[in-house]
């Protein structure tokens, strides 16, 4: 199945993403925030990179807007909640102007999110 770079803050988002991907055989690195997430890419490419939007240190549309210029064709898929001044829809479809290839507002289901990754990898996607 796909590497899947996974980028969220909050731990228990991230641990329960990470067991649901991972028992769809997906190999999953996961990145408590944007820093970190961009690190990782000096050493592992993934096939696709999901991020959160809010968190500490780089927010995930820094983390977009960056991947932009460093890896142009890598598939973004953004995820969001809240917590927001701006509200989530808004800052997901500002993820989506910026470059992410899918955004999936949180809560969302497994079969929601595998939807997602299989659109962005699927070689007849508009990317």
């Amino acid at each position: 199945m796909a590497k899947i770079l996974l980028i969220e803050d909050d731990s228990q988002v991230r641990e329960t993403l990470q067991l649901m991907l991972e028992k769809k055989q997906h190999q999953v690195t996961p990145a408590a925030n944007g820093v970190e997430g961009l690190e990782m890419l000096n050493t592992f490419l993934p096939d696709v990179v999901i991020t959160d939007i809010l968190m500490p240190e780089k927010e995930g549309l820094e983390v977009i807007r960056e991947l932009r210029i460093t890896h142009p064709v890598l598939p973004v898929i953004a995820i969001s909640g809240g917590g927001m001044s701006m509200g989530p829809e808004l800052c997901l479809r500002i993820a989506k102007q910026l470059g992410a290839q899918l955004v999936l507002m949180k809560p969302f289901t497994l079969q929601e999110l595998n939807s997602a990754i299989e659109k962005v990898l699927s070689p007849l996607s508009s990317q």
